[in-house]
């Protein structure tokens, strides 16, 4: 049996579990940094594949290692967990996570074939929190030479267009007083959000094609008749790259700085994780994950219709990585939609875990016989 048919053999025998997971995973929600339960299952089932866990690492509780081999050339696979406020996994990330680890069974009997050391990552807190930046700052990328996962999307999409964004929490410190009686001796906070959303509604009209700005206030006052004197929020801003965030940033700040300045308040604003960079994907290691897609049934488009910002950005600025989309049937529904959580679990979701993990599997196998292989060794010196 080639190692191709051997990855195939071994996800079909996982297949049962790495369903079980994904749908466990999905009914227990749990959002950046809490993934206690679902860091600890994806482990387990690694751990019951041969694969040794180390947990923990980098002072993140819920990140944790698992590798296998001691080849040259060094691959991980990335698997995400954490799901969102309110909606669940409405980005799928219980898919993410059983697709590594269908990737990680599949390959973990072959690497000394192969040739490869494989790490299976487990990389909390996508969702706004920058886990893999800190992994990465920390060490957990060290000596791996390329770097994969697959996200469920409604598309297939090869090449979907990673924006780098910046992650901000916006406070507003303003003076209470009765709204009524005395409301010429308050300052109202709640006003400075007004202020500076009206400000960022008007300069959306003079951004570039590929800047965004979107928030919402957690926090808006207490009570009708008190002038409201705490207000906050959380805002994202996005652009095509890191250099282009930079430009962005000072025109978004100054939309805040407006609502202090009209009204009195005075202005906080702070990182609520590190900034996640644009996704710089390697060409040569989709393009094998094309064939392999095409070969599962599944050829991907490359028009970057799926649109979004992952910390896999980061990974992508330091090595060779890949970030392609995987559908599932969701009827119309697109990620952090409610329908989408739904369709998280649906036959088609079952379905991308086994198919998603081949492909990977797949992917890998190739990079690792061909061409591809030199080139990561050389190009790539371990950071």
């Amino acid at each position: 049996m080639d190692a191709m048919d051997a990855a195939r053999s071994t996800i079909e025998t996982h297949r049962e579990d790495l369903v079980a997971l994904s749908h466990r995973i999905h009914a227990h929600p749990e959002l950046k940094f809490e993934e206690v339960r679902a860091s600890a299952w994806t482990a387990a089932v690694l751990s019951d594949g041969g694969f040794p866990i180390d947990a923990g690492i980098c002072d993140l509780p819920t990140a944790f290692s698992a590798r296998v081999g001691d080849g040259p050339l060094h691959i991980a696979i990335c698997a995400e967990y954490d799901a969102l406020p309110a909606i669940g996994h409405a980005c799928g990330h219980n898919i993410i996570a059983a697709m590594a680890v269908g990737a990680g069974l599949a390959l973990a009997p072959i690497v000394d074939d192969l040739g490869i050391t494989l790490s299976v990552l487990g990389t909390p807190a996508e969702e706004g929190g920058g886990g893999k930046v800190f992994m990465l700052e920390r060490g957990a990328f060290s000596g791996i030479h390329a770097a994969m996962m697959v996200h469920p999307a409604s598309v297939e999409d090869l090449y979907p267009r990673v924006s780098a964004v910046a992650h901000m929490r916006v406070e507003y410190t303003g003076r209470e007083s009765h709204a009524a009686s005395a409301p010429e001796l308050g300052i109202n906070a709640a006003d400075a959000c007004t202020v500076a959303q009206v400000a960022i509604g008007l300069l959306r009209q003079h951004l570039r094609r590929f800047d965004q700005v979107h928030g919402f206030i957690e926090h808006g006052g207490d009570a009708a008749n008190v002038v409201p004197a705490h207000t906050s929020g959380t805002w994202m801003a996005r652009s095509r790259t890191l250099a282009d965030l930079d430009q962005l940033m000072p025109r978004v700040l100054h939309c805040f700085e407006a609502g202090a300045l009209a009204t009195g308040a005075e202005l906080a604003v702070s990182d609520v994780s590190p900034p996640y960079g644009q996704m710089e994907h390697d060409h040569e290691l989709a393009e094998l994950y094309r064939t392999n897609a095409e070969t599962i049934g599944r050829p991907p488009s490359d028009d970057g219709a799926a649109t979004f910002s992952t910390d896999m950005g980061n990974v992508s600025l330091a090595m060779p990585a890949i970030h392609p989309c995987i559908a599932i049937e969701s009827g119309g529904a697109v990620i952090h939609q409610p329908a989408f959580a739904d369709a998280a679990v649906n036959a088609s979701a079952d379905r991308a875990v086994a198919e998603g993990a081949l492909a990977m599997a797949w992917t890998v196998i190739d990079a690792a016989t061909g061409k591809a292989r030199d080139r990561l060794l050389d190009a790539n010196a371990p950071n």
